[in-house]
């Protein structure tokens, strides 16, 4: 199955709700009102794309209706494709040209994260790159051995230490053997208890100093691992990581399991934070690229 393929099949349960959702809304009306924006506001709320999104939205098209003159309401659909396209498009590439790149993956427990991990690693790895990971969630000692597996079974070398050690001391390590072995990427797990936001921000603001005094002419980024299935939820958690640190980007776990794919769209406009990865299955090669235009038109697809 190619690329566009997982997406539309990972989009499924979004798309199917977003389309008949909003389908609904426009087949109801034969001219464009005021009610009809109202209605499609209210929809677009219950798509998961959040209040302050959804009237962004609307705002838009209506100023664009005005505009073109645009009296039908069928006409509508695309235009709120391109609205969206528009939202999601941006940076929204991990840049690895230099090297090393070093990637700090944080997020709460149960999102995903190590799993991410494990099929990022297997995807540079395929890409011909050298790739070392970092334990460096040293809080939990499930997420140490889990990390593990996944390193075994991506064929890439992991840095660790015992449950409890200092979580900088296991980035200072990786980032050593990562010098030694001339490692292309380096990707580190790191913890993310919410519920203490001044100790997660010593503990990351810690570990970011211990990697720059190693990156040289490297460059590195911070992702943030959120599940899409919590929704608005997801949004919330993102709001929260980046008051204690500098997120460049998100992985969405789980798009394929859920109606809530539009959350998206929600963290994009609403906290301008990129989405870089998506997660639309359970294979190691099931976490890919994000695409907005593929998002955009998987979204609107129709059986």
């Amino acid at each position: 199955m190619g690329i566009f393929g997982k997406i539309k099949q990972g989009l499924k349960k979004t798309g199917d709700g977003f389309v008949g959702k909003i389908g609904a809304v426009l087949s109801a009306f034969t001219k464009i009102d005021e009610e009809l924006f109202e209605e499609l506001e209210e929809t677009l709320i219950l798509c998961d794309i959040g209040a302050a999104t959804s009237a962004k939205i609307c705002d838009i098209l209506r100023s664009q209706v005005k505009e073109q003159r645009v009296t039908d309401p069928a006409i509508i659909r695309s235009m709120l494709k391109d609205i969206i396209f528009n939202m999601l498009n941006g940076n929204n590439t991990i840049d690895t040209s230099k090297s090393p790149t070093v990637i700090m993956v944080i997020g709460v427990n149960g999102v995903g994260k190590t799993t991410s991990i494990g099929k990022m690693a297997a995807n540079f790895k395929a890409e011909g790159k050298q790739v070392v990971l970092g334990a460096a969630d040293t809080f939990r000692a499930a997420a140490i051995d889990q990390l593990g597996i996944w390193a075994e079974r991506a064929g890439v070398h992991m840095v660790k230490s015992v449950e409890g050690t200092d979580p900088a001391s296991v980035v200072f390590d990786t980032m050593a053997s990562a010098t030694a072995k001339k490692a292309d990427i380096i990707i580190c797990d790191t913890a993310g208890r919410l519920h203490n936001k001044k100790n997660l921000m010593d503990e990351l603001a810690k570990m970011n100093r211990v990697i720059d005094r190693s990156l040289g002419d490297g460059q590195k980024e911070t992702l943030l691992v959120l599940d899409a299935a919590t929704g608005q939820n997801a949004v919330n958690q993102a709001r929260q990581f980046s008051e204690v640190t500098d997120i460049t980007g998100i992985i969405l776990t789980k798009l394929d399991g859920t109606a809530h794919g539009g959350v998206v769209i929600s963290i994009m406009d609403e906290l301008g934070i990129p989405v870089k990865l998506i997660g639309v299955g359970e294979k190691i090669d099931d976490l890919m690229p994000f695409d907005a235009k593929e998002f955009a038109e998987g979204l609107f697809m129709e059986d």
